[in-house]
């Protein structure tokens, strides 16, 4: 009786083993008109930073006090994630029913009307507030995230991430040399700009419009040729009014324009769903995720404001000693490296490892990432600039692109805590706000601390001490990270 309902119920061939899904290709017409948007927020925000300290002096808000420029840049910097941070949700939110081009197009709009503010400034209120409209309407970074997951699917996001640091690392490497040649024209190029009565008055005005000018040629082709992948939108006035839940214009978009990388059923989907209310977001494994993200960006913003630093710093009080343009050369360096690594091997790192090995190992390496610090300047102290010193820089750079994956994989873990496709937008609102929050904070503790570490021999690893407590932190944060991601457990 059993063999004769075994061979009645047992198949005559073995299940087949699942075959892996083959990866869908870029819709590269679109994926490149984001990439290329995504240039506008780091040129504009590292365009500065030759000249910030040199704008503070000209100003003369520190009245000669030279201890208190770098506090008043800092500010300066500062306020910027302040007030990104007070708008950043409502932006991301807003791109879930009314589209994300509209709010693309303001917060390039706001990109290029700070950024002319800013170098037409005189005063430090005026710089605080131009970089303050800067930060509050510019909700961009998150919202393109959100379109970066409208147009991809499950087996090309780890592919399509890969390629963010590559438009992080062009805008952060043309920023400063943009902003080191062009300020002050008049004192570096006076054949050419001596007799400029304007440049004279506004000596930074050449560096800031280039930025300014590329933002507002990223809004025209914005408006010309970026695809909105909101599929169910409603009209900016009746979001305005509240009355959303009642009324839905379906536009006649799909993601991607001629090639659809998204699954029919993936985009029915996304069809149906409507955004939901903030309070249904807050649950277990968005708050996770948007937690990691924060933590990883704290310790990041803090290597990034403490490695110039120590560089700069003279070997007798505990850095290298290196004067500006091996600084610049040394970023500027890793920047491009940085960006073709992610680009050549996540991708396939991410099919073979998956998020959570990588960023685990990725936070893990932050430890002998901030080790490297005091041995650099322990081998020079006794070697000179010697071959080991580079050698242990290259080090430190290396150790510095394998932190550097962790923010693929946790973009990747933010798509998939998502309650719906309607939702991608709040849900990286959700987590740019806690970011922009760390940010706010993280360059002032972090340059604090580092001073304190030179001021005061006793506490001269203090520094390293804060940085190890917040690679702790991070790693402690990714324990709660699922091995697979959220939307593979559905």
């Amino acid at each position: 009786m059993s063999q004769q309902q075994l061979d009645e119920e047992t198949p005559l061939l073995p299940p087949l083993p699942q075959q892996k899904k083959a990866r869908t290709p870029l819709p590269w017409r679109q994926f490149s008109i984001i990439l290329f948007l995504q240039v506008a927020e780091p040129l504009s925000s590292q365009v500065i930073a030759p000249f910030a300290p040199q704008l503070i002096r000209d100003i003369g808000i520190t009245n000669g006090d030279e201890t208190s420029v770098g506090y008043y840049v800092g500010l300066m910097y500062s306020l910027f994630f302040a007030a990104q941070a007070l708008t950043v949700l409502h932006w991301s939110r807003m791109s879930d029913h009314i589209g994300r081009k509209p709010v693309i197009l303001t917060g390039l709009l706001g990109i290029s009307i700070s950024m002319y503010c800013f170098c037409l400034s005189t005063t430090f209120s005026g710089l605080v507030l131009s970089r303050a409209l800067s930060g509050a309407l510019n909700g961009n970074v998150g919202v393109m995230k959100s379109m970066m997951v409208d147009i991809t699917d499950s087996t090309n996001l780890a592919q399509a991430y890969a390629y963010m640091p590559l438009a992080w690392s062009t805008g952060g490497t043309i920023g400063p040399l943009v902003g080191g040649l062009l300020s002050r024209p008049v004192e570096q190029f006076p054949n050419v700009f001596g007799h400029s009565q304007f440049l004279k008055t506004y000596p930074y005005f050449l560096a800031c419009a280039v930025p300014a000018t590329f933002s507002a040629l990223a809004w025209i082709v914005t408006f010309l040729f970026l695809r909105e992948t909101v599929l169910t939108r409603v009209t900016v006035g009746r979001f305005l009014r509240g009355k959303y839940h009642q009324d839905t214009t379906h536009g006649p978009e799909t993601p991607t324009g001629s090639s659809d990388s998204l699954s029919t059923e993936d985009t029915v989907r996304s069809a149906n769903a409507k955004p939901l209310p903030l309070r249904s977001l807050l649950i277990p494994r968005v708050i996770i995720a948007a937690g990691n993200y924060a933590a990883l960006s704290l310790l990041d913003i803090a290597f990034r404001d403490v490695q110039p630093l120590f560089f700069a710093t003279p070997l007798e009080f505990g850095g290298l000693g290196l004067d500006p343009p091996r600084i610049g050369n040394i970023l500027a360096i890793y920047g491009i490296i940085n960006g073709l690594f992610q680009i050549f091997f996540f991708a396939d790192m991410h099919d073979r490892f998956g998020s959570k090995i990588i960023y685990s190992t990725a936070m893990a390496a932050g430890i002998p990432m901030v080790i490297t610090f005091p041995i650099l300047n322990a081998v020079a102290r006794v070697q000179g600039l010697s071959f080991m010193v580079w050698a242990i820089v290259g080090l430190q750079l290396a150790l510095s692109m394998i932190l550097n994956l962790a923010y693929s994989c946790i973009f990747i873990y933010i798509a998939a805590a998502s309650p719906n496709p309607a939702s991608f937008g709040a849900t990286s609102g959700i987590a740019q706000l806690g970011v922009s929050i760390v940010r706010a904070i993280g360059p002032a503790s972090a340059t604090s601390a580092f001073s304190l570490s030179i001021k005061n021999p006793e506490h001269a690893w203090f520094i390293y001490y804060y940085m190890v407590a917040l690679v702790c932190i991070g790693i402690f944060a990714s324990l709660f990270l699922p091995r697979k991601s959220w939307k593979d457990q559905r």
